[in-house]
């Protein structure tokens, strides 16, 4: 018997951005392959009427689903798509014990779950199904994409590859053994020291005060979670962080491997400045090289965007919403 666990879910309007009057808003909840109790928000088209194309978003990694991707599933609902966007396990709303941890097999399989739970709902044909990940998230989808046929279209907005980033850091400057045995044998250690306190300690989220002298993806983290326009209560980079240890397979666990295997349709937005702009670019060559599937593969640089300038639009309308609808509306028909 499959059991859903009890969560507790908000029912006030807590979101970073402004309630739609276009779609209706309510809280779903739907239970993954390992037995986690996932909590969303499903927007859906007022007045919709036959069983309509879906979406499942998710993401930032870090983030909850009141920030980037509610934004991004209401906008799509607007259009016409019934959408989901749901917190991954140990996350935000949703279930999954001790908190705060992150697996490459257990996040890719969220995003299978919140496809099991659209192909199932009344109003939602299972022949048009999509997906869309925001940066770390992003990796996620494209790893989704590559196990799960049902899956018609892919979008992955200002992508990170989180297994890459994890094991070579950032512009891969720890790219050597040497490096990547040290983060490991501190996380070792970080094991042990968790058990004999009974406690997993949280490496810290994005940091509270920013200084001239660091990096300018650092300040724009903290413009976006630490500021109005993006800090939510939920929100691991918002607060504490993950688990020092929350991220320990990411180490060797690479997840595009297969992705010049996927089938259907991928489309990868990244802003032309931000500074994880190299994922999407390896990812799409990655993408079509050797691939039989490559015509249907796309990469969209939008001109002087940075990273965040995805996540809700930044002080221009960056992200791409009419290409997103095109796009769906191309492949989920």
């Amino acid at each position: 018997m499959i059991k859903k666990e009890e969560l507790q879910l908000t029912s006030e309007w807590d979101k970073t951005f402004k309630k739609s009057e276009k779609v209706n808003h309510s809280k779903v909840t739907f239970v993954n392959r390992y037995g986690i109790t996932l909590a969303a928000d499903m927007y859906c088209p007022k007045d919709a009427q036959g069983k309509l194309p879906a979406i499942a978003v998710s993401g930032p990694f870090g983030a909850v689903k009141e920030q980037c991707s509610g934004l991004y599933a209401q906008n799509m609902a607007e259009r016409g798509f019934i959408t989901i966007a749901f917190d991954p396990s140990f996350t935000g709303e949703s279930g999954g014990t001790p908190r705060y941890m992150a697996s490459p097999d257990i996040n890719t399989e969220d995003f299978m779950a919140a496809v099991d739970f659209l192909s199932l709902h009344e109003q939602v044909d299972p022949d048009r199904i999509g997906i869309i990940g925001i940066c770390g998230w992003g990796g996620m989808a494209i790893n989704t994409a590559a196990l799960d046929t049902r899956i018609k279209a892919t979008v992955a907005s200002t992508m990170y590859d989180m297994t890459r980033v994890n094991a070579n850091g950032y512009f891969d400057s720890e790219d050597s053994e040497e490096a990547r045995y040290e983060k490991k044998k501190a996380m070792c250690a970080q094991r042990l020291e968790d058990l004999k306190n009974n406690n997993y300690s949280l490496a810290g989220g994005v940091v509270e005060t920013i200084t001239e002298d660091m990096p300018f993806f650092v300040k724009d983290y903290h413009a976006y979670y630490k500021t109005e326009r993006g800090y939510h209560p939920r929100s691991l980079n918002s607060n504490g962080g993950w688990n020092i240890i929350g991220c320990e397979s990411f180490m060797n666990q690479p997840i595009l491997k297969y992705s010049h295997e996927i089938r259907s349709a991928v489309l990868l937005i990244h802003g032309e400045k931000a500074h994880s702009c190299y994922f999407s670019k390896d990812a799409y060559a990655n993408m079509i090289k050797d691939s039989n599937y490559a015509d249907n593969k796309e990469l969209m640089i939008i001109p002087e965007a940075v990273h965040t300038d995805l996540y809700d639009g930044g002080d221009k309308d960056y992200i791409p919403f009419d290409k997103l609808e095109s796009f769906f509306r191309e492949y989920l028909k």
